[in-house]
């Protein structure tokens, strides 16, 4: 395939003398891994890969351009870090620089959201090739007719090569993830962690949604046979995606969704699942896409001889992943959707006894929980966190939530009543 006819490079105004490879499917991305010495095949499929120092998300190192948009709609704090348009500007031409110079881009045009009025197109411009694999399996994929009249709302440019500047650039480190939503541009640079795309595009629909009356939420979702819709809410390695793939029950999603006036929406198009310690007893449906082919697995350690994959071994990670597509999932929703909840759980990973171990809210209770938050970052998924950790996450997803949290609460309490 090739790049949108509707919208180049050159017309959003990207000089580069890179062959660009846009659009590609899953086979000729691995053939791309492969060649490129980015990976190595598995005994039983799946595309195996390591993301050197950054295994968790750089929390510490994502700014938000502060300016007119910006100035009284995000919550800016310890994690909705300002960094300056003037920054933001030497950033961006020192990554365009840096495209320009690349021999070899892959181009990913995606849907983040699978209800059509209220997703949103982004374009993923990544100089690996199993990134531009991970970001097409989590992402949700155009029919072949919408690729042909698709023009990007957003842009992400992901260059694990690049190293920021922090005097120049205003950041912290040599790795920065920018978010622009003025420009509707994000920069990710100097980490190979393939999570950073997917949790901007939900900065962005998190963003976007309050403002249409939907509600996002950091939660996973599955329909039971009676038809009714169950959201599970929790932080990173808390079990959403251990309970959502429940054999029982129709698979809405993962990770992040939308709840509006008629359904419960996935994000995404895959699923991100934690891999340590997997095992075919505790969890069958999720074991089972680690041998399949198109799934890409981070950090999990792999006899170099046999092919065979240790998911016991954490020397490279303890949050190592997967990331596959959902229908890799049997009894997956076939629209990606499904009724608004009946139920809410939240998962509090309560690491250290405060709680009973499950209890009935009321409303208030609920809406109370909601915003403080109370719950325990898991070891890995954030750099730094070896450790279950107390934490107060506002709304079960404070990193990814650019509004003030009573924006969330009063949607959910409209939606819980």
């Amino acid at each position: 395939m090739t790049v949108s006819h509707t919208v180049s490079l050159a017309d959003q105004g990207i000089s580069t003398r890179a062959q660009i490879k846009a659009n590609l499917g899953t086979a000729a991305l691995v053939e791309e891994a492969i060649r490129n010495r980015e990976g190595h095949l598995a005994a039983h499929g799946p595309l195996v890969v390591e993301t050197g120092n950054h295994t968790g998300r750089s929390a510490k190192d994502k700014f938000i351009v502060r300016d007119a948009e910006t100035e009284n709609t995000v919550w800016w704090g310890k994690v909705n870090v300002p960094m300056t348009p003037e920054h933001f500007a030497a950033l961006k031409e020192d990554f365009l620089k840096a495209l320009g110079e690349k021999d070899m881009l892959y181009v990913a045009d995606l849907f983040g959201g699978s209800q059509p009025e209220h997703r949103v197109n982004v374009r993923v411009i990544t100089e690996l090739a199993w990134h531009s694999l991970f970001v097409r399996t989590l992402l949700v994929r155009p029919t072949r007719h919408e690729l042909a009249h698709f023009a990007p709302e957003y842009t992400i440019i992901d260059l694990p090569s690049f190293r920021a500047d922090p005097a120049r650039h205003g950041c912290r480190s040599e790795t920065v993830v920018a978010v622009n939503l003025t420009e509707k541009l994000i920069l990710i640079g100097g980490t190979k962690y393939a999570g950073e795309m997917k949790k901007s595009v939900f900065g962005i629909l998190n963003y976007l949604l309050p403002v249409k009356g939907v509600m996002p939420m950091h939660c996973s979702a599955n329909i039971g046979s009676d038809g009714r819709t169950a959201v599970f809410f929790g932080l990173s390695g808390t079990g959403k995606t251990t309970l959502s793939a429940d054999a029982s029950r129709t698979l809405i999603g993962d990770d992040e969704h939308g709840w509006s006036d008629t359904a419960v929406f996935n994000f995404e198009g895959g699923c991100y699942a934690k891999m340590i310690r997997l095992s075919p007893e505790a969890e069958p449906e999720i074991y089972a896409t680690s041998r399949m082919f198109g799934t890409v697995l981070e950090n999990v350690v792999m006899n170099p001889d046999t092919r065979e994959l240790d998911f016991d071994d954490a020397s490279l990670a303890e949050n190592s992943r997967g990331a596959y597509p959902i229908e890799f999932i049997p009894n997956t929703s076939a629209a990606n959707l499904g009724p608004v909840p009946s139920t809410v759980v939240m998962l509090t990973a309560d690491a250290f006894g405060v709680l009973p171990p499950i209890a009935r809210l009321t409303p208030d209770q609920a809406m109370y929980h909601f915003l403080s938050g109370y719950t325990a970052k898991v070891a890995g998924t954030e750099i730094g966190v070896t450790e279950p950790e107390a934490t107060f996450s506002t709304c079960f997803g404070a990193p990814f939530m650019p509004r003030h949290p009573s924006v969330y609460g009063n949607l959910l309490k409209e939606r819980i009543a």
